[in-house]
């Protein structure tokens, strides 16, 4: 299975290369290949990578055998910044002269964003556009706790420390809904802009659209310039046929992404010597060696040590995409950075989220880059603790007593409330990582720490936003950011070293063995509230005070 999925692929002339958003994006795409299918549901379900599909676009550019694009955007996994980055990365394909073109049978907000650069845009006859507008949904649990007689105990620095709203609050709170506000106006400004440029129309005009819902069917697309035209899928097939220069529809050759990946590369790229490492940060950040899916002190800061300590890699690029996670674990790898920092050029590349604890280890930086969709920011700590004591003896009549040896022995435990003094000393430990954190920001910025403390506070910025802040320094995707540091090394060519080291297949297949199963048992009856259920498990077994984003954020 391992050989056969390494076979290189050899690409037909005239060929269309094909990309369809049906699975969720990535970072980074995993190279092991038992990924590929599910242990008990036996289908696909790998992710795609992010690095992949810009490495794809960019080596479709210059092959001569690929004429064009086709995007299938029936469904798009991923965030507004991945996106733009795919979107920027299509521009550039399109420099070439080849040709894009984007179908679908239902287009969301975000795929047509996404669309919006191809050359043409067709829709089926019966189809429809979705243009809303963004919004933001929370989900609170005060009441909820309440009838369970659970109390939390919440200690958090900051008025937009929102992340223990919907612990102690059935509402969004003023501040918090201000700042969401602000970050999604800022994000729809630069998703509004960027359609009204590609369609040819004003952005007055597109949010007169999404305000009176004006774009009801495949003809008030037409009408309204967002659409090229009404096909079925036969027809846009003849299309394709006519820009690849095929006569029959059974020439047409659409290759895959994960095909075209495995296509080498044109001949000619010289060798070099000189790296640069691109290391991924994805996920909650948390102790330990971390996965694909979480950021782990040790394992990052393990692959950081290894690219300051390697002669050949000559500047880093450090990929975040986290809502942060443990103040602890964010201050070891803060730490790794900073001696990096010393020895090379350090470059952060943010991603769809890089905030709270994601911001935290950005912050050493010399160049921040990031999109303006990006979401970034949320510069504050908080601490969460949960009291059933309530909970036990009234709902199940179970009382807990213990015997301690000092005043305060039991001072973590779920089965009392915190005494004034110990609130006391939590709220002093929640300052002391916050006083911390923002001198880190201050220190890497070259900011006063009191306009640090003016802009943090807990507050979500878009990067557009931050830009203006000060604390995002450019635009652009990863691609940008590798081009950035290139420069600061004064490489003109080198090579990419992507770090942490990816397990061995075999070994990751059987350390996933033992979770697969029960992952996919929840998926299955939890459905749509399996990311619900994940994010108040995420809450519950974290420890220590947290630097982490108010609420996941997925903006449609």
């Amino acid at each position: 299975m391992v050989a056969s999925g390494d076979q290189p692929v050899t690409i037909k002339d005239n060929s269309v290369l094909q990309f369809k958003f049906d699975r969720d994006i990535v970072d980074r795409a995993s190279k092991n290949p038992f990924e590929g299918v599910g242990l008990l549901s036996m289908k696909p379900v790998k992710s795609l990578g992010l690095n992949e599909i810009l490495n794809n676009i960019r080596k479709a550019k210059n092959d001569d055998k690929i004429k064009g694009i086709y995007l299938d955007l029936s469904i798009l996994n991923g965030g507004y910044a991945t996106a733009e980055e795919i979107r920027s990365a299509l521009a550039d394909f399109k420099t070439s002269g080849k040709f894009i073109v984007a179908y679908s049978n239902v287009f969301s907000q975000k795929a047509y964003y996404l669309a919006s650069v191809a050359d043409k845009i067709y829709l089926n006859p019966e189809g429809e556009l979705q243009l809303l507008g963004l919004r933001s949904e929370i989900l609170f649990y005060k009441r909820a706790l309440d009838k369970l007689g659970v109390e939390p105990e919440i200690i958090r620095h900051g008025k937009f420390k929102s992340a223990v709203e919907p612990f102690m609050l059935d509402k969004m709170s003023p501040e918090n809904r201000e700042q969401q506000l602000t970050y999604m106006g800022s994000i729809w400004n630069e998703v509004a802009k960027a359609i009204a440029t590609d369609r040819k129309i004003s952005v007055d005009a597109l949010n007169n659209m999404v305000n009176n819902i004006t774009i009801r069917n495949g003809k008030s697309a037409i009408d309204n310039g967002l659409v090229d035209s009404l096909m079925y899928w036969d027809q846009v097939k003849k299309k394709l046929c006519n820009l690849s220069g095929v006569d029959k529809e059974s020439d047409l050759n659409l290759v895959s992404y994960d095909d075209y990946r495995k296509a080498p590369e044109p001949k000619g790229k010289k060798f070099n010597k000189d790296r640069i490492a691109v290391i991924y940060a994805s996920g909650e950040i948390g102790m330990g060696d971390g996965d694909n899916s979480s950021i782990g002190s040790e394992g990052l800061s393990t692959a950081i040590a290894d690219a300051r300590k390697d002669s050949s890699v000559k500047a880093i690029v450090l990929r975040v995409n986290s809502p942060g996670g443990s103040a602890l674990a964010s201050e070891i790898i803060w730490r790794e950075l900073e001696l990096a920092k010393k020895v090379k050029p350090l470059i952060v590349s943010m991603g769809d989220v890089a905030a709270s604890g994601g911001y935290y280890i950005s912050a050493p930086a010399d160049v921040i880059v990031a999109s303006p969709t990006t979401i970034t920011g949320s510069i504050g700590v908080f601490g969460l603790m949960f009291n059933v004591q309530k909970a036990m003896a009234d709902k199940l009549g179970i009382t807990v007593d213990v015997a301690k040896t000092h005043a305060h022995s039991d001072m973590l435990t779920m089965y009392r409330p915190l005494t004034a003094e110990e609130r006391a000393v939590m709220q002093a430990g929640v300052e002391d990582v916050y006083h911390t954190f923002t001198t880190r920001v201050a220190d890497g910025r070259k900011m006063d720490i009191a306009k640090v403390d003016e802009i943090g506070g807990g507050r979500v910025w878009s990067g557009e936003n931050a830009k203006g802040l000060g604390l995002v320094d450019e635009f652009g995707g990863l691609t940008y950011a590798i081009k950035v540091a290139a420069q600061k090394a004064g490489l003109k060519g080198y090579r990419i070293l992507e770090l942490p080291a990816q397990k061995e297949p075999f070994e990751q297949f059987l350390q996933d063995f033992s979770t697969e199963a029960k992952i996919w048992f929840l998926k299955d009856d939890l459905s749509e509230t399996f990311k619900q259920y994940t994010a108040i498990k995420n809450m519950l077994k974290n420890q220590g005070i947290e630097a982490r984003m108010p609420y996941d954020i997925e903006l449609y």
